[in-house]
């Protein structure tokens, strides 16, 4: 038995720290240091975890669980250390950028292709998507009053898949390299003549098992929304979280498959020699970029329309008023879901299709700006004449407001193919697109993570850091980006290692300015999580509802149990929790108490996540006895899983009866506390309620209704 069949294509210089031995220099000093930061990071985790005693517990509550709200917290904790990753990494390209005036900088080309390429391909697949997913996973059901999701162990193995995509991913900076082909990875540049290594079989496999892992969650997420809603929960009762987490998880469903379609379609070009995508004997590149880009562009709403939610559910919350407009947010909705398969074509409106097909496509683009439009407008009416709270997630909204205003106006102008041709490879588009995502996104599960955290650690962050995390993302976000407008519009290009224009450098120490200020945000946020925690007691909230919110997840304790609700909610009317707490009828109890079954835990996800993770190993580095084994092991998992019939446990009707009334007492001899003293200790999760009394529409037509705006 020789190496080849042991180890593949694995090699002493295929490990990071060989090059720094061997060809030192500052780029492989960099790549040394990453390398090591992953090493040191996973070992010492491995010994806090023996220390504290907590692999026990780790593997019996949360690994095996198959709790939703904890697969909906493992997949959040999973975005953030990737989030991490790829800040540092925007940060060093920043850096480079900055010092690769009239020279080549410290990096070398090639490293800054991994780089960029790293960053977009975890941004977009290990930070936007878990993130999204988490939230909706963990507030859904309890949104629409239920148990669980339809299918918790699918749940369970797309979080592991995940999971497994993502060390994928951080394996690269260990052992081998990444692709250098960007997040989008055209052929033929990706196909094996021009990139021979393994950093595109690392892209390859990290993607396909993410996008696997979202389609069996789409599945799961549209098929609770129809079939778990509690009695009564109607779709046009939902919150509008629900709705739009049912809205991506559509887009998801019908998206990802193209995605799963090209990347497998590229391994085949790769490992058997096919030719979808070569330049010779048949191939057609195109057909890439068009399945890619039906993947792409409803990618950009299926992580949008979440954030929508988030923004549907706290605006109305520290604004004190219904949700104006809930009807036409929800149809605006749709209709993003819908136009957003129409308008993928325009990105590649460079690459030589016809004029007329370029102009439907750049109408279709800016008709999508009329449905964005509406709610923009329907958040704006529900601040009008609001009792407003400056929160620290109020003020991401509004901050939001305006900063994505304008992005939208870039993406308008983006849509006129004549514009497009020219500023397509620019850092004008660079701009646009984090205009887009990171107030869009980012900025929004920011401000979701601090609304929601009390809901589910049973604690609220501290609001005087969180705020300064705010006032340095706010600054921060438009020094980093507004000035790449500014040179793109001048010619710098994206994806560029060095450049010789001096008008560019001031532009580019501004926008290294603005990443650190970000850094510095993300610094606070980690801060506040320490102090919150070392003050949780003052901080605490256990009776779920700290800021008088409206839908059914406050109505229950901080954190939920297991089981979500004692017996499920009975809803007649949209907003039912915030009307029962106005008319006083909210936290009564039930009238009968039954015994609950919830699914045991199982090994079977984490197994099946191990098993993924070997064969996608095996295939980046052509170790083949492990790819069968890895491969084989997954699916024997799951055959063993059908066998096993003991897998429901029971909650007696006395044990919920306990709880339950135990939760009900303490909530009703509190005393409800004002908005004065939301954020003070007083506050343990009963708000008072604080509902601005809807005004009639003044009398006078459309000239009275404009005077009184």
């Amino acid at each position: 038995m020789n190496w080849d069949t042991v180890f593949g294509k694995l090699r002493w210089d295929s490990f990071v720290f060989a090059g720094a031995i061997e060809n030192p220099s500052a780029s492989e000093f960099v790549a040394f240091g990453a390398g090591s930061i992953v090493i040191l990071g996973a070992i010492a985790v491995v010994t806090l975890l023996s220390v504290m005693g907590w692999w026990v517990p780790l593997w019996k509550n949360w690994l095996t669980s198959l709790d939703h709200k904890k697969i909906g917290v493992m997949y959040i904790v999973l975005a953030i250390i990737m989030f991490l990753r790829a800040l540092i990494e925007a940060a060093v390209m920043r850096s480079q950028q900055l010092a690769a005036y009239d020279g080549p900088g410290y990096l070398a080309p090639d490293h800054f292709g991994q780089l960029f390429t790293t960053h977009g391909t975890i941004m977009i697949f290990f930070v936007a998507m878990p993130m999204i997913t988490g939230f909706m996973n963990y507030l859904m059901p309890l949104q629409i009053g239920a148990r669980d999701v339809t299918f918790p162990l699918l749940n369970a193995i797309s979080l592991m898949l995940t999971t497994a995509g993502a060390i994928l991913v951080m394996a690269s900076l260990v052992i081998g390299e990444f692709s250098t082909g960007g997040w989008s990875a055209y052929p033929p540049y990706t196909g094996l003549e021009f990139s021979p290594g393994v950093g595109v079989d690392y892209w390859i496999w990290a993607v396909t098992l993410s996008s696997i892992s979202s389609t069996m969650t789409a599945i799961n997420l549209t098929a609770t929304v129809y079939k778990n809603r509690c009695p009564g929960m109607t779709l046009m009762r939902m919150p509008l979280f629900s709705w739009t987490t049912l809205c991506a998880s559509v887009l998801m469903l019908f998206a990802l498959a193209p995605l799963t379609a090209a990347t497998s379609m590229l391994a085949l070009d790769r490992y058997v020699g096919f030719k979808f995508f070569t330049n010779a004997d048949g191939g057609n590149m195109m057909n890439y970029a068009n399945l890619f880009w039906l993947f792409g562009h409803p990618e950009v709403y299926i992580l949008i329309l979440p954030a929508y939610g988030v923004w549907s559910e706290v605006v109305p919350t520290f604004s004190a008023k219904n949700l104006y407009g809930y009807r036409s947010l929800v149809y605006a909705t749709i209709g993003i879901a819908f136009v957003s398969f129409l308008v993928w074509l325009h990105h590649f409106f460079t690459m030589g299709q016809s004029a007329g097909v370029n102009v439907a496509f750049g109408i279709a683009t800016m008709i999508i700006g009329i449905p964005t439009g509406v709610k923009v407008y329907d958040w704006m009416l529900t601040m009008y004449r609001g009792r407003i709270r400056f929160s620290t997630p109020m003020l991401f909204h509004i901050y939001f407001i305006v900063v994505f205003i304008i992005g939208g106006m870039t993406g308008i102008l983006l849509a006129n193919p004549t514009v497009d041709f020219q500023v397509h490879n620019s850092l004008f588009l660079v701009a646009h697109f984090h205009n887009m995502i990171i107030p869009g996104v980012l900025y929004a599960l920011f401000a979701g993570y601090i609304f929601w955290f009390p809901k589910v650690f049973g604690f609220r962050l501290d609001e005087r850091l969180g705020r300064r995390a705010f006032w340095c993302f706010a600054p921060g976000f438009i020094l980093a980006f507004f000035p790449l407008y500014i040179i793109g519009l001048a010619g710098a290009t994206r994806r560029t290692v060095s450049w010789s224009e001096p008008f560019y450098l001031p532009y580019f120490a501004v926008a290294m300015f603005g990443a650190l200020l970000i850094v510095a945000g993300v610094g606070y946020l980690i801060v506040q999580v320490v102090v919150s925690y070392r003050n949780r007691e003052q901080l605490a909230a256990p009776l779920g509802d700290p800021w008088d919110a409206r839908s059914l997840e406050w109505s229950t304790a901080s954190p939920p149990p297991e089981y979500n609700f004692a017996a499920l909610p009975v809803v007649d009317a949209r907003d039912m929790f915030a009307e029962e707490k106005e008319n006083g009828t909210a936290y009564r109890s039930p009238t009968v108490y039954e015994d609950i079954e919830v699914l045991r835990n199982s090994m079977t996800a984490p197994l099946v996540g191990l098993a993924a993770l070997a064969l996608a190993f095996a295939l980046v580095w052509h170790i083949w006895w492990l790819a069968i084994l890895g491969f084989a092991g997954a699916w024997a998992v799951i055959i063993a899983r059908s066998f096993n019939t003991n897998t429901m446990k029971v909650i007696p009707a006395a044990t919920l009866r306990a709880e339950n009334e135990a939760f009900l007492t303490a909530v009703r001899n509190a005393p409800g506390v004002d908005r004065d003293l939301e954020f003070s200790p007083q506050n343990k999760g009963k708000a008072a309620p604080d509902l601005v009394q809807e005004r009639p529409a003044p009398a006078g037509g459309h000239q009275a209704l404009g005077a009184a705006l």
